[in-house]
């Protein structure tokens, strides 16, 4: 076939987000506004209905803010439930590192927890071993950051199950007396156990059995933060959001209204409201964070969502037609749609069996030659630098990263891209001698 260019993860970016964009810079508003407001509103009725153009109105109850990042998100659920010094938090040793990072933002330990062997028997999803996941659960154990890796839904039934089962050691942390310790307490005794804070950077859109009932990422965990970095299946350029199931003694305005605060200086006002006459007056209620999304970037997630069900399809077709060229080489890949469970299909990992590391790498310089751009996610967070550089405690996750590649999937690919990287994989294989 003739040489082609394919990009790893370009942004699909549209007409329609630019002009967006272009009404809100003149706007003249441009930081956090009305735009921001309702793509939280319209985000809360997607989560929870799977319906991307619902009228929200202003009544819409919110159960998402809307952030600079996932990383942010995550570290604000934290922030949220009181985690802190002396506690720790169980985290999946096969994620990227904002997982893991926010953790120790807070002041807080990671229990990194071994993947099971070549992933969940179904999806082949790199998820934890939750036979270890309760075997490490101590006193001081205070959240569980489980990860929809690649847009496919963990095992919430189990993952609620262990945090159930250990109610016994939990212990909620007692108020300091100021507004964020009096809620982070609250929180936690209403609760009784283990937070369970989703990292679905991934997964917006993704949706699972749980409890016997379908619901959507962002309505399975306690806290769930999402991603919408340039390279997600729905972008804001940066970006993300943090949404949280109702907890029965704290309610969603007392949840939405301290997020405010935290994620923005501990300002009693926004911006926004202090643009109301005679409302220049604020306090400030702690020295905290600034990590607030602006309108620009919520007109792009506006005008993302109005599309985003289409663009889930496309990615869906795009897999399918990958799911049938891994089958036929004898490649394992992952499974994004089962009976329990639909995907984002956000990525593509297969796994080559029988080669090295250095020939997964031999095989994505050669594709790269071809013109196609792969990945790797992820290298296992024990042997980054900052996490010891030491993967031996838990082999599975090297075992499942060592012949790991990543394949393009994203709805700028047209059929005969696809069709492109198949034959590159089928040929790049056939290359190095790869036999079935």
């Amino acid at each position: 076939m003739k040489k082609r260019e394919i990009s790893f993860s370009p942004p699909d970016i549209g007409e329609t987000e630019i002009a967006e964009v272009a009404e809100t810079l003149r706007s003249g508003w441009i930081t956090t506004g009305p735009r921001t407001k309702l793509l939280e509103r319209r985000l809360t009725a997607f989560i929870e209905t799977g319906d991307n153009h619902i009228d929200v109105g202003d009544d819409f109850r919110n159960r998402t803010v809307c952030l600079n990042s996932a990383t942010a998100a995550e570290e604000m659920a934290l922030r949220l439930l009181g985690i802190g010094k002396d506690d720790e938090v169980i985290v999946p040793a096969y994620t990227y590192t904002a997982s893991a990072s926010c953790v120790i933002h807070c002041g807080a330990t990671v229990r990194f927890v071994d993947i099971r062997k070549d992933g969940d028997p179904e999806s082949r999803m790199p998820e934890m071993d939750y036979t270890k996941v309760e075997e490490v659960i101590n006193e001081k154990t205070k959240a569980i950051v489980p990860v929809d890796l690649g847009g496919i839904v963990c095992d919430y039934d189990r993952i609620f199950e262990i945090v159930e089962k250990k109610r016994d050691l939990f212990k909620p942390k007692e108020s300091d007396g100021t507004p964020l310790g009096e809620i982070s307490s609250r929180i936690q005794r209403s609760l009784g156990r283990i937070a369970v804070v989703a990292d679905s950077a991934h997964s917006l859109g993704a949706s699972r059995l749980f409890r016997g009932e379908r619901r959507y990422c962002g309505a399975i965990a306690d806290f769930t933060a999402f991603s919408f970095h340039a390279v997600k299946n729905f972008t804001t350029a940066e970006g993300g959001a943090i949404t949280w199931r109702p907890i029965k003694e704290v309610s969603d305005e007392e949840i939405y209204g301290m997020l405010q605060l935290l994620t923005l200086h501990g300002q009693s006002k926004d911006a926004l409201a202090k643009t109301k006459a005679g409302a220049w007056e604020y306090d400030i209620v702690g020295p905290w964070y600034k990590c607030n999304m602006t309108d620009i970037m919520a007109a792009i997630g506006l005008k993302q969502l109005d599309r985003y069900t289409e663009l889930l399809e496309r990615r869906k077709t795009i897999l399918s037609r990958y799911d049938r060229i891994c089958d036929e080489l004898g490649v394992s890949h992952l499974v994004h749609h089962t009976s329990c469970m639909d995907s984002s299909n956000h990525l593509y990992l297969i796994r080559i069996p029988g080669i090295s590391t250095e020939e997964r790498n031999e095989i994505i310089n050669r594709m790269a030659e071809k013109g196609i751009a792969t990945n790797v996610h992820y290298k296992p967070l024990p042997m980054m630098t900052a996490y010891g550089n030491d993967c031996s405690e838990y082999p599975n996750s090297f075992d499942y990263y060592h012949n790991l590649i990543t394949l393009p999937l994203h709805t700028l690919l047209t059929d005969e891209d696809v069709d492109y990287v198949c034959y590159g994989l089928r040929e790049v294989l056939r290359e190095i001698g790869y036999k079935q």
